[in-house]
């Protein structure tokens, strides 16, 4: 396969590597942006001007990110360049909204109103909240949290590089795994982040009326009890509050994954089969390289989100 990396300077130039020593990119429906990992060997031990990069696989562009770390190294007459990128959504986990009650909040006013963050794009949806309820401190990313719940009890994704999406893509493409093509299925369970029982205070700061008991979590033996103050972002409705926190907690809790040799153009919210009754939307991928090749793990979750 044809994997190539752009380096793309503050004035606009663009520099390619192709002599890829290894890389390591993901890509979680959980998580607010891609991220990526890669060492190259390069001509140049300076890269100071450097702003952006680029993964581009076979003529597709998996990740367009900003510059989280680069370091290189001369060695033998050889420059190695280890550089660590996150996507550009990243950015919307940096950006603080000013707290207090916004009104008539739909997904275009939210992304288009307050900053304009380079190369991130949103699906156009104009649904609108009758408000939310913005926290202190509260990221950008914690706003269309707020906002996908509210309006579609969903929890917003990073499609395509940069592009928010707050509902499953409406037209997927379809990807079947025979068993002649894969290298491993499987399955991973993950139980650490559960908690057994929410305790949420009323207005008054008092605890007892807004309670949340996890049967499922119980029966694993897990007993965590978690209090909380009231969630000001549901007071149309304390007791969702508790059900959100439910939800967020028990994410890609079972999951059952595909690796195999190559990379075929998957993204998040595609459908990747094993069989006629085997499938469901890919909620997480990791595309990896090295000189024996590219490998990619795609992977599907049961959980109590969409």
């Amino acid at each position: 396969m044809n994997v190539t990396l752009e380096l793309i300077k503050e004035n606009g130039s663009v520099s390619s590597e192709d002599r890829i020593l290894s890389f390591a990119f993901e890509k979680n429906a959980y998580i607010p942006y891609t991220r990526l990992s890669v060492s190259f060997i390069s001509g140049e031990l300076f890269f100071t001007s450097v702003a952006e990069i680029k993964l581009i696989i076979d003529g597709k562009t998996v990740h367009h990110g900003l510059i989280d770390t680069i370091k290189s190294r001369q060695h033998d007459s050889r420059i190695i360049v280890r550089l660590v990128s996150k996507g550009f959504t990243s950015l919307l986990c940096r950006n603080q909204i000013e707290p207090g009650l916004k009104t008539g909040i739909s997904l275009n006013s939210l992304m288009d109103s307050f900053y304009t963050i380079p190369y991130v794009t949103h699906e156009d949806n104009s649904d609108v909240s009758n408000y939310i309820y913005v926290r202190k401190n509260t990221s950008m990313w914690d706003a269309v949290s707020n906002l996908s719940y509210k309006l579609l009890g969903t929890y917003p994704y990073i499609r395509d590089e940069n592009r928010v999406m707050i509902t499953p893509y409406p037209t997927p493409s379809e990807f079947t795994y025979e068993i002649s093509e894969r290298m491993a299925v499987g399955y991973e369970y993950d139980y650490t982040r559960m908690a057994s029982n929410y305790h949420m205070a009323d207005i008054n700061g008092e605890y007892g009326h807004y309670e949340l008991q996890d049967n499922d979590v119980l029966d694993k033996k897990i007993v965590r009890h978690e209090y909380s103050d009231l969630d000001m972002r549901f007071l149309y409705s304390p007791q969702t509050a508790l059900e959100y926190r439910n939800k967020f907690d028990t994410r890609g809790k079972m999951a059952v994954y595909c690796e195999y040799i190559g990379y075929r153009g998957e993204d998040l919210f595609d459908i990747m089969r094993f069989s006629s009754s085997s499938y469901g939307r890919i909620k997480s991928m990791r595309i990896t390289g090295n000189s024996k090749g590219v490998f990619t793990k795609v992977m599907r979750y049961t959980d109590k989100f969409v």
